[in-house]
């Protein structure tokens, strides 16, 4: 179990280093899953090892008790033969496969007992690399977030340490008094435009009432016209 413990420890370390000096924490979370498929890759070479060494222990498990086997078939041949020096010397062969078959069998037993607890460590690792990975995103979404929010609140404060808001209120009074003078620019205009019109509209009073004096003596003469006709 020592792979794990050591992932753990180099993980634990790297994170503490990271997040002191962590400018960019989408980037931060980004070079940690890569570390943690690092030490992930080598746990599983470490694994794979503890299976190989399991397969060869259970190989010499079971060549050993083969070989026992064997030894015992060829201790019952010889007795058949009445040969019972070889069937003793047969026995003794069967005797000290078997022994190293059971030695075998206790190293392999203890090793796959190893690996299955490898194993299922090894699952739960690539669970909790999973389950980081799907947390990123909302970790990044976090991190950007509370990121605007400083910003904000910087830009804030920011404003009201300086004249910003002064400046803003003198150009609102500058803008007013322009409108006023342009209003009363306006103002002046509409009072020369009705000067004028009133000097138009005593002339052309005057202008009809001439008229008026022309068509009535007009008139006159034709009807003078008229009778001396």
């Amino acid at each position: 179990m020592g792979i794990f413990d050591r992932f753990k420890r180099v993980v634990k370390s790297n994170l503490n280093d990271m997040i002191s000096k962590a400018e960019n924490p989408e980037k931060m979370l980004n070079q940690l899953l890569v570390e943690m498929q690092e030490q992930l890759i080598e746990a599983k070479k470490s694994v794979a090892s503890a299976i190989a060494d399991e397969k060869k222990l259970e190989r010499q498990m079971n060549q050993n008790t083969t070989l026992a086997i064997e030894w015992e078939n060829k201790a019952k041949l010889a007795v058949r033969a009445g040969k019972d020096d070889l069937a003793k010397e047969a026995l003794l062969r069967k005797q000290e496969y078997h022994r190293l078959g059971e030695q075998y069998k206790e190293q392999w037993q203890a090793q796959h007992d190893s690996v299955e607890k490898l194993k299922q460590a090894l699952r739960q690792l690539q669970q909790k690399i999973e389950e980081a990975q799907r947390k990123k995103n909302l970790l990044v979404a976090r991190a950007k977030r509370a990121d605007a929010q400083k910003r904000i609140q910087e830009t804030i404060t920011g404003l009201k340490n300086t004249s910003a808001f002064e400046a803003f209120d003198q150009m609102s009074s500058r803008v007013e008094r322009i409108e006023a003078e342009a209003e009363a620019m306006q103002e002046l205009s509409s009072l020369e435009d009705h000067s004028v019109e009133r000097e138009f509209a005593a002339l052309e009073s005057s202008g009809a009432g001439e008229a008026d004096l022309l068509l009535e003596d007009l008139k006159q003469r034709m009807q003078k016209e008229e009778k001396s006709s």
